[in-house]
């Protein structure tokens, strides 16, 4: 009798961290140690000096510093982590009175027949808060919301949480005024800050447009056909699957008062992180406070809050910690004093290339460091002093090498589980990082070629300045 074959699974995004891990520190034992010297720019920024690369004495990670790469990387991400937890405890108290499903009732009654409508509408917004303000953690509260409100009108979770990620991304990657990843890139390259507006808008629209199309395609096909989705029998397990029966979901005033609060924090979150600079600690202050609120607001009791709170985080403890795991990579890359001899490796491969060649090179670079190195402020620091001197010497434009920076750096922080705030996502959404891989590996190739089409415009238009 046949064995059947195994089916392939895509591995847990777990395993596919520690697989990582250990793949790194073997590496650390081939590729030479080296580093560049750092240097303080003006605002007091650190970013490598790219005259001052050296080799050093190999640091190899032994045995004992890859087992404990995940225990020292929960400690480096402890602030995403534990904002990811706050959430879920604040969202786990909302979800105990029943204020969301409430109004989503509602929301969904109003908009029968028009559920289409709102997919390109709010990409459109988050899209923008991506391009300008740079929106990555700051978009985790929509999740629950938009997922939920996706539920209800018949679509899956992956169209609720694509509709925040994949619009907030394909802003980020396409930004136009973006202080922290196009800022930064063109001060360090010594560009005039958010130079190039006009084909910076070009690449914005063209990958909000595809990304849009993409989604909404598949929302529709789901929407006919529910079966099709990945998440179809998760998502019919939920406990929290939204029924629209208002006399379950009564819509009263104590509901109204908590929506009312959710949306003053949201403002104050979006006022907050661009006016007064809030950051992880301020922004989990104010949703421990909203859980607080709503618990109030809701006539909740002690312990009825109290094990909400555990229940939210409970739910989002697997994808939480994915971040410690996640953070354990770059401190094997740090111990092995490798991340720079990378990048001069690089650099010196990209200087034998013909032009055209060596934009796309910087490209798909940096499209790869960003696995590494998924901060988008960091990977610039870490970059950029490099790679502007560099596109001198090869014929590329320095305000093309900006923009093979910002597309690497954006397109993937959806795909690859090394970015933080995407595995907090979907940590909200509960949807498996496999899941959601799988289904938007079509979509993260389509955004790379894309990607590399409006790099060799770029180069082909001698885009300037300089």
């Amino acid at each position: 009798m046949e064995k059947k074959k195994r089916k392939f699974q895509v591995p847990h995004v777990y395993a596919l961290l520690v697989g990582l891990i250990i793949l790194c520190a073997i590496l650390t034992y081939i590729i030479p140690a080296g580093a560049y010297d750092m240097m303080t720019l003006e605002d007091g920024r650190e970013v490598v000096n790219p005259e001052t690369f050296h080799y050093i004495e190999q640091t190899p990670v032994g045995l004992m510093g890859t087992m404990s790469a995940v225990f020292r990387g929960m400690l480096e991400a402890a602030e995403i982590v534990f904002l990811i937890f706050i959430f879920g405890a604040c969202f786990g108290v909302i979800g105990e009175t029943g204020a969301i499903e409430a109004g989503l009732v509602k929301a969904s009654k109003a908009l029968a027949g028009k559920e289409v409508v709102i997919i390109p509408v709010l990409m459109v917004i988050f899209s923008v808060m991506g391009a300008i303000i740079g929106s990555a953690e700051d978009l985790l509260p929509y999740i629950p919301i938009c997922v939920s409100l996706c539920l209800a009108l018949g679509f899956d979770s992956i169209t609720g949480t694509a509709i925040v990620l994949c619009g907030g991304a394909a802003g980020f990657a396409g930004a136009f005024l973006n202080p922290y990843t196009e800022g930064v890139a063109q001060s360090i390259a010594g560009l005039p800050m958010f130079s190039g507006l006009g084909y910076r808008l070009v690449v914005y629209g063209c990958l909000v447009l595809l990304t849009i199309t993409f989604v909404f395609i598949y929302a529709r096909r789901v929407k006919k056909n529910p079966q099709l989705s990945p998440m179809y029998q998760i998502d019919q397990a939920r406990e929290d699957k939204l029924e629209l029966d208002e006399g379950t979901h009564p819509f009263g005033m104590r509901q109204k008062l908590i929506l009312i609060a959710l949306a003053i924090t949201v403002g104050l979150l979006a006022y907050g992180t661009i006016q007064w600079g809030w950051y992880f600690e301020q922004i989990a202050g104010l949703f421990f406070g909203l859980g607080i609120v709503s618990a109030i607001l809701g006539g909740l009791s002690v312990n009825q809050f109290a094990n909400a709170m555990g229940r939210g985080m409970a739910d989002i403890a697997t994808g939480a910690l994915v971040c410690g795991f996640a953070r354990g990579i770059m401190v094997v890359l740090t111990d092995g004093n490798i991340i720079h001899t990378i990048l001069h490796a690089t650099a010196n491969v990209l200087m034998k290339l013909p032009s055209v060649i060596s934009a796309i090179g910087m490209y798909i670079f940096q499209c790869l460091l960003n696995f590494v190195v998924p901060s988008g402020s960091g990977q610039a620091a870490v970059s950029m002093p490099i790679m502007a001197p560099l596109s001198d010497l090869v014929g590329v434009t320095r305000q093309t090498a900006t923009l093979a920076f910002q597309l690497g750096d954006g397109i993937s922080n959806i795909f690859t589980p090394t970015s933080g705030y995407f595995m907090a996502a979907l940590a909200l959404a509960k949807i498996p990082w496999e899941k959601w891989a799988k289904w938007i590996l079509p979509l993260i190739g389509l955004q790379y070629l894309l990607g590399a089409i409006l790099i060799v415009i770029a180069h082909l238009m001698n885009w300037g300045p300089f």
